[in-house]
């Protein structure tokens, strides 16, 4: 079974985005977690054990030119999965990070 864990920076400041609110779904939409990120930007386990398939990270940004990012991505080994947000005023980008 694979992990996941994710990372929010507010590049614009030059910080962590502590406080954001963080949902993890399924392909079908349904809820399997919910977390807020740390006062470093993360959330360090989010779902315990997930097995493969495609999964969607929800970001609530208020207060930004986006109010929420929406990441979704695939889970194809049983491995650590890690996935970042960069956020700034007027957009953003994420990854898969180790």
């Amino acid at each position: 079974m694979a992990t996941l864990s994710t990372h929010v920076l507010d590049t614009a400041a030059g910080r962590p985005a502590q406080g954001v609110p963080v949902t993890l779904s399924d392909a079908d939409g349904a809820t399997l977690a919910e977390a807020v990120t740390d006062a470093d930007g993360r959330v360090g386990s989010l779902g315990g054990e997930l097995a493969t398939g495609s999964y969607r990270l929800r970001f609530v940004v208020d207060g930004a030119f986006y109010p929420e990012v929406v990441v979704a991505f695939t889970i194809s080994a049983d491995e650590h999965h890690h996935v970042p947000l960069l956020l700034s005023p007027y957009g953003y980008s994420t990854y898969r990070g180790s």
